[in-house]
């Protein structure tokens, strides 16, 4: 039977309300939708987080990477993809998998897809190596159990782990990319512009030097704190655009902010300076192991296999100077390679002196009366002031008879030419270091540790220093279950590294300062690491 016109009438003015309200449903969620742009001096190269070492890469990539631990926002490690573990001795850990875990592509996580991320782990052109101890063995029990087996007992086995992003075997396998990315690579890998894995947020796209863009991830398995539908990463070189991008409302959130823009960023009535203590130590460092120079005028040897040369240069540097003019005061000088928070036998060292003319003299007892002239890599897009700091340098040791060649470039040309994939083409170098575990046996396993003649394991010790007694110390801090009995040990150990083989010159902690607009909530880390899934938009 027809409907009558009336009626007819009323189901079309029903129809249109229905289709208004789904329209102004449609247009008030476009509306609110929430997206946080994020701009750093530096650019993102690779997405694949085993191919640099670099705080800012990997902090960035869990975002869609995640660990088997993760730390919390007190800095705690909790569980992540792994929901429990213990110790059923000394050497054998038992992990229990996360259970009902896709990755954003939809495969299941598996106990499969971690001895695979392990393997990958140690593949010739990851800088990750060292996530796991190069001697443990992996066991799958079940598809959410694996086991580590330890050759040494190490109480400290997960504490880097939040870092070692678990990647899909399946599908890592069928893109080709069940290798790590080198860093150095001329034509980047599959891995290295898409990404897979069961974080918050799902990679989008990625144009390294240009712009990486991620969304929710709908389907994850944990309860979101934060309240954005997709993050826009831009990578802005140049401090004085990064800043009027800023002030503009152009960007939500951005690092760092210069030392002479802080206060007019604070004025600005949108937005405001986060600054707070960073445990990353600035420290400069030396080819210690060819035989000779690649970047010097000296021929058919090394001056700084000479313990009295690295001294000279310690010396001849004003730590003071650089923190109080070149810093503005936002540094803190570092006698050691640690922050003072991180480590409780801190306050008992004390840098060598400032002294010219005592370097000059060292400098003469090594042979080199009139200084010489050597290569100084300098990031000059990473790290605050990086090319400043480095510029002060050359004009310190200037003063000694040290003629330094400056090379200041990008970071991504930087890690590419001083990494391992680079072969560690440098003689003297600018460089910072943040422990990911928040004390000191990470930078003794990392930047002290021997290398062997691969260049493998201590993937920072990018001068190749050397010292077997030192790697003995860091064993038998890792032997003890009790912090304060490893910093017994550890104060031992600092001691001969920096004090007895002059192996760095430590010069600062810096601050940290990132711009935010005040519609932006954040948590600042102090290992300046860059959570996404903490962040919300009014």
């Amino acid at each position: 039977m027809w409907a009558s016109r009336l009626e007819r009438a009323k189901l079309a003015g029903a129809l249109l309300g229905a289709l208004a309200l789904l329209g102004a449903a449609i247009f008030a969620t476009a509306a609110e939708a929430k997206t946080l742009r994020f701009a750093f001096q530096g650019e993102l190269k690779a997405v694949d987080p085993y191919a640099i070492n670099e705080s800012f890469s990997l902090s960035v990539l869990t975002a869609t990477y995640e660990g088997l631990v993760r730390r919390g926002q007190d800095m705690r490690i909790e569980p992540c993809l792994a929901t429990s573990w213990e110790t059923l001795d000394p050497l054998h850990w038992r992990i229990h998998l996360r259970q009902g875990v896709k990755f954003h592509e939809g495969q299941d996580f598996t106990a499969d897809d971690v001895i695979f991320s392990a393997k990958r782990l140690r593949s010739q052109a990851s800088d990750l190596k060292a996530r796991i101890p190069a001697d443990a063995e992996l066991v799958r029990v079940d598809d959410h159990t694996v086991d580590f087996i330890l050759k040494s007992p190490n109480p400290l086995l997960m504490a880097e782990w939040e870092t070692w992003g678990i990647f899909s075997r399946p599908w890592s396998e069928a893109h080709g990319a069940s290798e790590a990315t080198a860093i150095n690579a001329t034509s980047p890998s599959y891995a290295a512009l898409h990404a897979n894995g069961t974080g918050p947020f799902v990679l989008v796209s990625h144009e390294p030097g240009v712009k990486s863009v991620w969304k929710k991830n709908p389907g994850w398995w944990d309860t979101p704190k934060h309240n954005l539908d997709e993050v826009v990463f831009t990578p802005i070189p140049n401090n004085a655009t990064r800043v009027a991008a800023l002030l503009s409302g152009e960007i939500d959130w951005m690092d760092p902010v210069p030392l002479a823009d802080q206060a007019r960023v604070n004025a600005n009535p949108g937005t405001e300076v986060l600054a707070g203590p960073e445990v990353r130590t600035i420290f400069l460092g030396f080819d210690q192991t060819r035989p000779e120079l690649l970047h010097a005028s000296v021929k058919g040897k090394n001056p700084f296999r000479d313990v009295r040369v690295r001294k000279a240069f310690y010396q001849a540097i004003d730590e003071e100077a650089i923190a109080a003019k070149v810093m503005r005061g936002l540094a803190t000088p570092a006698a050691l390679l640690i922050a003072p928070s991180l480590f409780s036998a801190a306050k008992d060292f004390k840098r060598f002196p400032f002294d010219p003319e005592a370097s000059k003299g060292l400098l003469a007892e090594a042979g080199y009366p009139n200084g010489f002239e050597v290569q100084l890599n300098c990031p000059n897009d990473r790290y605050i002031n990086d090319e400043a700091i480095c510029q002060a340098v050359v004009g310190m040791l200037a003063r000694v008879g040290v003629k330094i060649d400056l090379l200041a470039e990008p970071k991504s040309k930087y890690f590419a030419r001083l990494a391992a994939a680079g072969g560690f083409d440098t003689s003297f170098y600018l460089q910072g270091w943040t422990p990911s575990t928040l004390e000191s046996s990470n930078t003794f396993a990392y930047v002290f540790h021997c290398r062997d003649e691969k260049g493998n394991g201590a993937a920072a010790n990018l001068g190749g220093y050397c010292n077997p007694k030192l790697d003995e110390l860091l064993l038998a801090a890792l032997r003890e279950q009790d912090q304060e009995a490893r910093d017994v040990i550890f104060k031992e150990a600092w001691q001969l590294a920096l004090f007895d083989d002059v192996s760095y010159i430590p010069l600062h902690q810096q601050a940290l300062a990132w711009g935010v607009s005040k519609k932006l909530q954040v948590v600042q880390r102090p290992d300046n690491y860059y959570e996404f899934a903490w962040a919300r938009l009014d």
